[in-house]
C-alpha cells in the first residue's frame, strides 16, 4: 500500500551505452525484467520497484523516490522541515513529482498519481 513518506521507488544512473549494458546485467544475474519508457528510461518491479535512467540530463547518483498523497501539501512539509526544493512539481509518464535536498545533502523526489 503506498503511503505518504514511504519510499516507493528508486532511480539509478545508466546513461548512453550503459543503459543497455545495465539491464543485460540485471536480466542475466538475477532475471529481471524491464519495461522501456523510450529510449533513455526502462523500469523495474524487482521487490522495490524501480528504473535506470539513460537521459545524459538526469541524476548521476541513485535518487530514492518517496509517494506522496497530496504533493501540494507534501512540499509545504518539506520545506517547513528545512528540505531544499530544487527541482519545483512537475508532470512525468506516469504522474507528477518535486526534488528535494535533505539537510545531509541527499536529492530525493517525492511523487504522486496523476
Amino acid at each position: 500500500m503506498r503511503r505518504t513518506g514511504k519510499l516507493d521507488y528508486i532511480e539509478m544512473p545508466a546513461s548512453g551505452e550503459s543503459l543497455g549494458q545495465v539491464k543485460a546485467f540485471y536480466a542475466k544475474a538475477f532475471s529481471w525484467k524491464f519495461t522501456d519508457y523510450g529510449p533513455a528510461y526502462s523500469a523495474f518491479s524487482e521487490g522495490l520497484d524501480g528504473g535506470f535512467d539513460g537521459n545524459p540530463e538526469g541524476n548521476d547518483k541513485p535518487l530514492p523516490v518517496l509517494f506522496s498523497e497530496d504533493l501540494e501539501a507534501t512540499l509545504k512539509t518539506v520545506e517547513a522541515a528545512g528540505g531544499k526544493i530544487v527541482k519545483p512539481i512537475f508532470s512525468f509518464p506516469g504522474g507528477r513529482r518535486f526534488h528535494f535536498v535533505d539537510p545531509a545533502g541527499n536529492e530525493l523526489a517525492m511523487w504522486s498519481e496523476s
